[in-house]
């Protein structure tokens, strides 16, 4: 039996867990699909979406909001004060990918091409070769939104022969715009034709579609992977991990009206190229809802005050596992691994927002939970990452702590956990909410 399969769980969550995630993994090829499928999962636990539009109340349960590929989901428990403090886990919906450009139809030589643009800062050789899907949303004339996923095989980005790249191993260098535009088809190239084919498998009239959003994915589905299934292969962990496991750990709350916190899930879009975007962590998303629901449980300004100064958000994102193959770039004295729990990610330049002070939030949220955990820093020599982290901070003047799972290949097509990790991170937010 694998130490996956016979770890016990102390939390609410165990193996069961990391199924799901692959589930939801698979369901959301694009952040507009994942924020669908988190809705869906808190509706069953009870949550109700709320407009912006209109006018909020202030009754207790659970309520969200959705804009684009964002979500704030948060349950007031019965009786809960104006100033009472959030406890907020944050995420990102987005992934680094292909997207498709405007006038997407191209081609040369007989070949039919998507013209696509580089979102984030994607590992370009791992989309070379691979069976391609098609996902996003379209946006008809009346202004409404479609979700639209094509899962089969209908696009590729070939990979030029060895023979007409002899140094290919020795150091592949791709130009951006020039070998990164998959092919679809054979023929003459017509104005229209891709946004046709989407709109006519989505069941839409073409002439109705007036913009899209559409993005690549990979298609081969999460597995485990190893003698033991001890690990989890799959695309986009970066950051659906953390959005599927707050989401639940969240779920799991609903009902729950002994608590002395208000728990938030904010999973925001747009953290790959730097979260400026209304639906970005930059944007003042979070802070419209929280301001409002403190508003409509009849708080005023100092209410308002009084709130955010208790608050603690944990980041929840992706971290580096160390890497068998290149185990020097890591810091000599930080090695994460995966299955050893949860990391809290340090930098002192504050490309993470973790303090000292949120060290022992997040280690007395692990030893409740029976959830093991790690410390990551970057080694001295390689540049650092960041988050939606320092954002939230400085943005709202919220404490905030980076955590996340250990994983290998990230920002590649395809990316490698734990099989442990998922559930673990689940039960240690439980144990963050509840407080």
């Amino acid at each position: 039996m694998s130490s996956a399969a016979s770890r016990p769980a102390a939390g609410p969550f165990d193996r069961g867990h990391t199924d799901d995630l692959m589930s939801f993994l698979a369901a959301s090829p694009s952040p507009y699909h994942a924020v669908a499928n988190t809705a869906e999962r808190l509706e069953k636990a009870g949550f109700r979406r709320v407009e912006e539009t209109e006018a909020w109340d202030g009754t207790s349960g659970g309520k969200y909001v959705t804009r684009g590929g964002a979500i704030i989901a948060w349950y007031v428990p019965e009786g809960a004060a104006p100033h009472t403090p959030y406890r907020i886990v944050g995420a990102h919906t987005d992934s680094p990918n292909l997207r498709v450009k405007p006038q997407p139809d191209l081609g040369a030589h007989g070949w039919r091409q998507v013209a696509v643009e580089i979102y984030g800062g994607t590992l370009l050789n791992t989309w070379l070769d691979r069976d391609l899907g098609l996902a996003g949303r379209l946006t008809l004339r009346d202004g409404s939104h479609h979700l639209v996923n094509i899962d089969t095989p209908l696009l590729r980005v070939p990979q030029l022969a060895i023979h007409l790249d002899r140094g290919a191993n020795d150091g592949l260098k791709l130009d951006r715009q020039r070998h990164m535009q998959p092919i679809w088809g054979l023929g003459d190239v017509h104005e229209g034709d891709l946004v046709a084919h989407v709109a006519a498998d989505a069941g839409l009239d073409a002439e109705d579609v007036t913009g899209w959003d559409l993005m690549v994915h990979a298609l081969e589905a999460p597995a485990y992977l190893g003698r033991d299934r001890e690990l989890l292969a799959g695309p986009r962990m970066d950051n659906l991990l953390s959005v599927h496991a707050a989401a639940a750990a969240l779920a799991s709350l609903a009902g729950r009206d002994d608590l002395p916190y208000i728990p938030v899930l904010a999973a925001f879009d747009h953290e790959e190229n730097g979260s400026e975007a209304d639906t970005g962590a930059q944007g003042p998303l979070l802070g419209t809802v929280l301001e409002r629901s403190v508003y409509a449980r009849g708080g005023q300004y100092e209410d308002r005050a009084r709130a955010f100064a208790g608050t603690i958000c944990l980041s929840s994102d992706t971290g580096h596992a160390v890497h068998p193959n290149y185990a020097e770039r890591h810091d000599p004295t930080h090695h994460p691994r995966v299955n050893g729990g949860p990391i809290l990610k340090v930098n002192v330049n504050q490309r993470y927002a973790t303090d000292g002070s949120g060290r022992a939030v997040f280690a007395a949220a692990c030893e409740k939970a029976g959830v093991p955990w790690q410390s990551f820093v970057s080694n001295n020599d390689m540049p650092c990452g960041t988050t939606i982290g320092p954002i939230t901070a400085a943005r709202h003047g919220i404490t905030t702590v980076d955590i996340g799972v250990a994983i290998l290949s990230m920002h590649s097509a395809r990316e490698l956990c734990g099989a442990e990790d998922p559930y673990l991170l689940a039960n240690a937010l439980v144990a963050f909410l509840k407080g």
